[in-house]
């Protein structure tokens, strides 16, 4: 195999890249060279990965005297990640309170954040429900405003996706949703959710009431008082709720939407979850919800920060169990994309995953997740997006990403 592309052989990383390659847009053939490439069931060292018309055309051993495009120089090769569930663009949006940023400025500095990450496709969660005041002004507007936005960014750095996020019981949320999910070409990806305290995530309603004191600054009492106006408020709610999830499990059935049940807690829960056509636990709360969810052959979202830290900040199930047991197809940044390769090499470096798993949770595991079988893993055929990371002690660097850009991926 004719291995140079005529564009300089033999230099490192950062000085290739300087030479004239524009950042994250190599060309359309090219080969990377003495890398460590992480495949999905081992790991190739001094690999070699040739690139043809933007598609992964081979992964296989560096051989002597051979050059190549690029020189990794021994880093790790890994598929870009994907983020299916990232709520950082809010956050971006919104750095202190008050302080309100252009959206499209925000989402601007904020792929500056996932590529730093090695992130290249990303999910960013538009949150059809009101604000309970939680300090991150969330709305339908606002949902809209991400929506347009994040659609309008086809020419960037990483491949901008939506996650339509409802609250069940916001009967807005429900209208809006409808109508934008009418204007959507191809399948969307969709998370129901309900954040009532007293169930799902906040089924200790004291950690909710914990959060509203620490973001909102409220007395103890307030916090309660707050959460028995919330919950009273809610549960007159529950037929808006019932009518949510009937109107997606029909866009599901339909093949509209792929849904995602966001906090489920138990296995009846999943079991409803499946029955309406749901095809994603995201978040389980407990290790019931996430037995369940594999005995039904549902893949499984865990949030990175979650295995960080080592536990649920709302003592919730902890992501590094459920990975130990198996039971985890995908880690989500959450809201911390930095997260996702350090959650990863964790997870492998305490022996609770090989090193190839763990890189799948976030990559072939959270394409899974989405839906898109064009990426995730070092493969032919693959979309050439490429990640150069060191493994670091404790944490991992990424040194380079390349993602292929030969053809903006359509809206969804």
């Amino acid at each position: 195999m004719s291995t140079g592309t005529g564009t300089g052989a033999g230099a490192g990383v950062a000085e290739r890249l300087a030479q004239g390659w524009p950042l994250g847009a190599p060309p359309a053939d090219y080969v990377l060279g003495h890398v460590r490439a992480v495949l999905a069931d081992r790991v190739l060292d001094n690999a070699l990965v040739a690139v043809r018309d933007g598609r992964i055309a081979a992964v296989e051993a560096h051989p002597a005297g051979v050059e190549a495009d690029v020189d990794g120089q021994g880093l790790l090769c890994l598929p870009g990640l994907v983020d299916v569930h990232s709520d950082g663009l809010e956050k971006e949006r919104l750095p202190r309170p008050g302080a309100e940023l252009p959206l499209e400025f925000a989402l601007l500095s904020f792929e500056g954040k996932l590529r730093a990450a090695g992130v290249t496709t990303a999910f960013h969660g538009a949150a059809y429900e009101q604000s309970d005041g939680q300090g991150l002004s969330r709305s339908v507007e606002s949902a809209e405003q991400i929506c347009r936005v994040v659609a309008g960014r086809r020419d960037g750095l990483v491949d901008h996706r939506v996650l339509h996020r409802l609250d069940v019981r916001c009967p807005e949320g429900l209208a809006a949703l409808r109508g934008r999910l009418d204007a959507v070409d191809g399948i969307a990806l969709v998370s129901h959710e309900d954040h009532t305290p007293g169930q799902g995530q906040y089924a200790d309603r004291r950690y909710y009431e914990q959060y509203l004191m620490g973001t909102r600054g409220l007395a103890e009492d307030e916090a309660r008082e707050h959460v028995d106006r919330l919950i009273e408020d809610r549960d007159g709610r529950l037929d808006i709720r019932e009518e949510a999830l009937a109107y997606l499990g029909e866009r599901a059935a339909a093949g509209g939407v792929r849904l995602l049940g966001h906090d489920p807690s138990s296995a009846p829960e999943v079991a409803a979850l499946r029955e309406r056509g749901g095809a994603v636990a995201e978040f389980p709360t407990t290790l019931a919800a996430a037995e369940a969810a594999r005995d039904l052959g549902m893949p499984t979202v865990m949030g990175a920060p979650n295995v960080l830290r080592g536990n649920s900040h709302n003592g919730n199930a902890s992501g590094r169990d459920l990975v130990a047991r198996g039971l985890v197809t995908a880690l989500a940044s959450d809201y911390l994309p930095s997260g996702l390769l350090a959650a990863a090499l964790l997870l492998a470096e305490e022996g609770l995953a090989t090193l190839p798993a763990a890189v799948a949770l976030v990559t072939a595991g959270a394409a899974e997740v989405a839906g898109l079988p064009d990426r995730g893993t070092l493969a032919p055929g693959q979309r050439a997006d490429l990640v150069l990371a060191a493994p670091g002690h404790p944490w991992p660097v990424v040194a380079a990403v390349l993602r292929d850009r030969s053809d903006e991926s359509e809206e969804s």
